[in-house]
């Protein structure tokens, strides 16, 4: 048997937004006849032009939790005021339990001075 060769590529269509998928886990809900195993993943979405979104979403399926995430996301954007384009008006300091997260102002020609998890 010959394969058909005559399938048309599917074409992504072009976002406007920059996705990136920081995260994926697999979950388990207990039920009475054991364990029933799902995917949670963590997307942020952004423009490069201080527009930034997150989602987190949950399913049975990776390509599935990905996508509800990604759609949360879009919903969930925030503006974030940039000075010049490129970078923060003020430093910023954040904490959640044992987690840090400083944000500085930084002069043209630098990158971005984090790890994976930030860098999205």
């Amino acid at each position: 048997m010959a394969k058909q060769e005559n399938r048309q590529p599917r074409e992504k269509e072009e976002s406007e937004f920059i996705e990136k998928l920081v995260a994926v886990n697999r979950v388990a809900k207990v039920v009475k006849g054991g364990r029933r195993f799902g995917f949670a993943a963590l997307v942020v979405i952004g423009d490069g032009r201080g527009r930034v979104g997150t989602g987190h979403s949950k399913a049975k399926e990776v390509p599935d939790a990905i996508k509800k995430a990604t759609d949360q996301a879009k919903r969930n954007m925030i503006r974030v005021p940039l000075r010049d384009g490129r970078t923060l008006h003020h430093d910023l300091k954040g904490h959640f339990g044992a987690g840090r997260v400083v944000m500085r102002t930084a002069p043209t020609g630098t990158g971005i001075i984090a790890g994976g998890p930030m860098r999205a």
